[in-house]
């Protein structure tokens, strides 16, 4: 794990008192799986004992990879380069170093106010379920500091903490034990939302595109929104509305993504809302499992995997026990003239 920053280091400052627990420097999720995506949301509640804010420094866990700050209005940010603890594989390539700490400075929150500095990352693969990973934050202020940097000792319960680090649970399904949307086979948690049952249908040799269709459920107190994906077998992703127009049934592009809203269940099916998979590279056979990803405004990506029906037929069984619909009957014309599928 990486070191707690070092008191002997900070003696230019004079170290203030963790404010009450309910007032810690916290991540909005508190529950990543190893191997999947992680949009890391730091939630910053106060300054330093009535002094404003100017720096934030966030270390990462050993189990935090292929991470990126997001850049903050008002602020300038930097990150540190170092040694992973483990090499990881990323897409056929042997990643060795990488983003472990991150910078955001310059930037002024005033004691009264509230923030949230946020990274992207993934949670390295060969991370363990059931443990606890931690993240300590440093926030510097005029005259003294808020240091959120102590983990427990074995045996010690984390409330006991008077400034604990940002923690996340590492969980073998990226769910959260005993919700009430628990993911059944073919599926996937990605922090609120549950991903069912993703499945698509075979095309015809030359085919421009392919559609996808998927279930989803937040589970959430907060909307979010389906911006696209990733498909192997296409070069991108679109979600697409249908929709009856005085009668005729048209087609458009959603370029702002489509929104599940709190408690909501969407699903994308054949003749309705759906993924379209354009600049096919090759035919999707049926049987087919085939490599994706659903990208997600809030919650970020995840990976999953594609069961390909045959060209026009209902959803292959997988798909069916999730509640992906069963419908059948050949591909219908779109408004421009191409096939949905």
């Amino acid at each position: 794990m990486l070191k707690i920053l070092p008191l002997a280091a900070l003696t230019a400052f004079a170290v203030l008192p963790a404010s009450a627990a309910f007032a810690h420097v916290a991540f909005e999720r508190t529950e990543a799986a190893p191997g999947a995506s992680y949009r890391g949301v730091l939630r910053v509640p106060h300054g330093c004992k009535g002094e404003a804010t100017h720096t934030v420094r966030v270390q990462l866990p050993e189990e935090m990879v292929a991470v990126k700050p997001m850049p903050k209005a008002g602020w300038s940010v930097s990150t540190r380069i170092g040694p992973y603890a483990a090499p990881y594989d990323d897409h056929g390539r042997t990643m060795l170093e990488g983003v472990r700490e991150i910078v955001w400075a310059a930037g002024n929150l005033p004691d009264a106010h509230y923030d949230e500095f946020v990274f992207v990352g993934r949670i390295a693969p060969g991370a363990r379920a059931g443990s606890v990973i931690y993240a300590p934050v440093v926030q510097e202020c005029a005259s003294g500091m808020e240091q959120w940097v102590e983990t427990p000792a074995p045996g010690q319960a984390a409330s006991a903490l008077k400034a604990p680090a940002p923690s996340i649970r590492l969980v073998a399904d990226d769910g959260r034990a005993g919700s009430p949307a628990a993911p059944a086979a073919k599926s996937w948690r990605l922090g609120d939302l549950v991903v069912s049952t993703p499945w698509t249908r075979a095309t015809p040799r030359g085919a421009p595109v392919a559609g996808g269709y998927v279930t989803i459920t937040n589970a959430g107190s907060q909307p979010d929104r389906l911006t696209g994906g990733a498909f192997a077998l296409s070069g991108s992703v679109e979600v697409h509305e249908m929709s009856n127009e005085g009668g005729m049934m048209r087609m458009r592009q959603l370029r702002d993504g489509l929104e599940i809203k709190p408690g909501a269940t969407v699903e994308l099916k054949p003749g309705g809302n759906h993924l379209m998979f354009t600049g096919l590279r090759q035919p999707v056979v049926a049987g087919q499992k085939v490599k994706g990803a659903l990208a997600f405004e809030k919650a970020g990506t995840i990976e999953v995997e594609f069961d390909a029906a045959p060209i026009g037929g209902a959803a292959p069984p997988t798909a069916q026990t999730g509640g992906a619909p069963a419908t059948t009957g050949g591909p219908a014309a779109g408004p421009s003239g191409h096939h949905h599928h």
